[in-house]
């Protein structure tokens, strides 16, 4: 019979905690990323211009099409070869997993944007407001509350994608739970750790989406 021996993970905390910093450091990162990506593309989606919208779709349609495993690893290993520029894996996560989450980010907003009475829009521009004013003042200020729910449940979705960034060497949480398996021979009590670090954070964040999605259909 196996016997738990958890001690090895306090002698490894900081190893861990090292980590979990880099986890949520680059979840922040690929978040913001993703939603400057996405707002560009529905944007784009939502533009009188033929080109913009089909560039726009395409961008979207091959990134939510294509597994995020493949394009971490292409973006570290094929685009230097494509570009002739080293890319750190770092950089290349961050670009790779901001234009994968990007790609749903532009659905969400696109969604919420479409989902407002267009008659605000024609009073407005009858009033002589630009676009972009119109845009920025009145649409999205009340597609946000909207689509805030969906955005955040996307956020925690990208907070889990994180994990596969061990695969180009990032040292993340679960790259440094892998160091320390080997290190160790305690593979049980490492991945189960992990597993604890990612439940910790992302258990009170489901919490508060599904309290905001109450608030939110209560609004309505």
């Amino acid at each position: 019979m196996y016997t738990w021996d958890f001690s090895i993970i306090y002698e490894y905390r900081w190893v861990f905690l090292n980590g979990l910093g880099i986890t949520v450091a680059l979840t922040a990162a690929i978040i913001v990323g993703g939603l400057a990506v996405g707002m560009t593309a529905a944007i784009c989606l939502l533009s009188p211009f033929r080109l913009l919208r089909a560039f726009s779709l395409c961008f979207i349609e091959v990134f939510r099409c294509t597994p995020i495993l493949v394009q971490l690893i292409w973006f570290y290993y094929a685009l230097p070869i494509v570009s002739g520029i080293d890319l750190t894996p770092v950089t290349a996560s961050l670009i790779a997993l901001s234009c994968y989450g990007g790609s749903f980010y532009a659905e969400i907003i696109r969604g919420g944007i479409v989902s407002l009475d267009p008659g605000q829009t024609e009073a407005a521009q009858a009033l002589g407001m630009r676009p972009s004013l119109v845009m920025r003042r009145i649409v999205l200020p009340q597609a946000l509350r909207r689509m805030l729910p969906a955005l955040m449940n996307q956020s925690i979705l990208q907070f889990k994608n994180t994990s596969l960034v061990s695969v180009v060497a990032v040292p993340d949480l679960v790259y440094q739970g892998q160091m320390v398996a080997h290190d160790s021979y305690r593979p049980l009590e490492t991945y189960t750790a992990v597993a604890v670090g990612y439940f910790v954070i992302l258990f009170p964040l489901t919490l508060f989406v599904r309290y905001r999605e109450r608030k939110s259909k209560e609004a309505r």
